[in-house]
């Protein structure tokens, strides 16, 4: 799959922080049974690596690596067989790399600099990082506007209740976001929540 197609699978890609592997898997089952079959695993933890190859073994989904900073993580994640990687940012080193990997890549974005970075590696598909903070939906617009060839998914800030009016903007493929797996839930509510998300229009 390239990077499009893993951006239109769902209109939600949940972001996740998992701290104990052990529950990656069940996550992961209920996330796909709900409909969200694309993962992004950050590498905020320890335990990202062994969740990758944890939530891998889920019939149906997709399993990207997310918060990937420098090579060294980016060699990391694909020992992990990740599917995609996500990064905050942009640089010219990692995404280099990345693109000479032939992995699909999503890389942060938040202003006109990152995405001529981006256009100069030859990628179009940007995550617009930190959403919310860089100006939200409004910033996105202008952006997108001499952009008109890219295509974008917000990340940062974005909840159940603001998901529906950015992904009613037509460069945005889908958005990331954290609602879906909200500290304590059961594996029932997170199910129910990535129905729900599975869901909205765009």
């Amino acid at each position: 799959m390239n990077i499009e197609a893993i951006m239109q699978t769902a209109p939600v890609i949940p972001v996740l922080v998992i701290e104990d592997a052990a529950t990656a898997r069940p996550l992961a089952e209920a996330l796909v049974k709900g409909g969200l079959r694309v993962l992004e695993v950050t590498l905020r933890t320890e335990a990202a690596l062994e969740a990758i190859a944890e939530m891998k073994k889920v019939e149906g989904a997709i399993v990207g690596a997310g918060t990937v900073v420098n090579t060294d993580q980016f060699e990391q994640v694909m020992k992990a067989d990740a599917e995609f990687i996500v990064s905050p940012g942009l640089t010219d080193r990692l995404g280099d790399a990345i693109v000479r990997s032939g992995v699909p890549y999503l890389p942060g974005i938040a202003n006109a600099g990152d995405i001529m970075r981006g256009l100069d590696l030859g990628l179009t598909h940007f995550k617009f990082f930190p959403a919310e903070t860089s100006g939200g939906l409004k910033a996105l617009k202008a952006l997108a506007a001499p952009f008109y060839q890219c295509k974008f998914c917000p990340t940062g800030g974005i909840s159940a209740a603001t998901a529906p009016e950015w992904l009613a903007f037509d460069p945005i493929l889908c958005v990331g976001g954290s609602w879906v797996t909200p500290k304590g839930a059961s594996y029932e509510q997170v199910e129910a929540l990535a129905r729900e998300a599975a869901a909205l229009p765009r």
